[in-house]
């Protein structure tokens, strides 16, 4: 029996941030984490580990996970993305304990953004999975354009599939869809997802949805229905990526929580102290609306 509680990773400190015109300091950024948390979302990817001349926002990583990790008022998981096995090293020497490795559904998005294969990043994957291995460091294989690529077009569900097959016997703690440019639409999502949790199970199953045509929460509804239980979502819909033409913000923490709730699936989010951290994402880049159902919240939640 598939279980009614969902997993959110909050993506908005990294994925959210990269793109912004306003960079943070790290001691803006580590705030945002930290009312993120408190809002009781099971996990934040808080940082990445690429070059600061290439995405100048996630520059000085390190001394977020620094100020973070180990401390004994802050128990949050949290997550670096990682580019190559150099990005890994730094991340593990940070203190990260959970990172997520990109991989590619096409060769195009591969040589715009890393400057590589699909398969060359494969590779690197494997080897690091092995590394990490050793290390007690969980990877997180998260496949972009694993719907359409704004470079190479529509991508083959079936490639999709040999990739999450190929990373979870590798020992990828779990297999991300990400829907990079928002080009999905909901049949196509559910006719993906229901194909791999009818092959692999849902545990180590997840989405990742940008809202470019609007469609990211009808993309996570269809996936839940799927089965899917685990989705990256991020907070007042920030995002985009530098990397990828057309790509807008993800599909927002309040909208996906207040959804899923309504629903009846268990999130474990206090909707109240997420609508707080979304007022702070809000106040930090002065470039978001907090989702598309922010104000509705507000008039409902905040007066109770």
């Amino acid at each position: 029996m598939i279980s009614n509680q969902v997993v959110i990773t909050d993506v908005g400190p990294r994925d959210g941030l990269q793109n912004q015109p306003r960079i943070l300091s790290v001691e803006q950024r580590t705030a945002l984490v930290r009312e993120i948390a408190a809002a009781g979302v099971p996990r934040i990817e808080v940082g990445s580990f690429v070059s600061p001349k290439a995405v100048p926002a996630m520059a000085n990583s390190d001394q977020i996970f620094k100020a973070l990790e180990g401390q004994t008022d802050f128990t949050t998981p949290c997550i670096a993305l990682i580019p190559n096995m150099k990005g890994y090293e730094f991340a593990r020497d940070a203190g990260a304990k959970i990172v997520t490795m990109v991989l590619y559904a096409s060769d195009g998005m591969a040589q715009k953004n890393a400057g590589m294969s699909m398969s060359q990043t494969e590779d690197i994957t494997v080897d690091m999975l092995s590394q990490a291995k050793q290390d007690g460091i969980e990877v997180i294989a998260t496949i972009a354009v694993a719907f359409e690529c704004p470079f190479d077009g529509p991508t083959d569900p079936l490639l999709v599939e040999k990739i999450v097959a190929k990373f979870l016997q590798a020992g990828a703690s779990q297999v991300v869809l990400a829907d990079t440019i928002g080009a999905a639409h909901p049949q196509q999502v559910r006719d993906l997802t229901a194909l791999l949790v009818q092959r692999h199970g849902n545990d180590q199953l997840g989405c990742h949805f940008h809202d470019t045509r609007a469609m990211g929460l009808a993309n996570v509804y269809a996936a839940v229905e799927s089965g899917i239980r685990r989705f990256d979502a991020s907070i007042g819909g920030l995002g985009g990526c530098p990397f990828a033409p057309g790509a807008s913000g993800n599909v927002a923490t309040e909208d996906v929580v207040m959804m899923l709730e309504q629903m009846g699936f268990d999130t474990g989010i206090d909707q109240v102290l997420l609508l707080r951290a979304s007022d702070t994402a809000q106040d930090l880049t002065g470039a978001i609306s907090g989702g598309r159902s922010k104000t509705w919240l507000q008039g409902h939640l905040l007066k109770q």
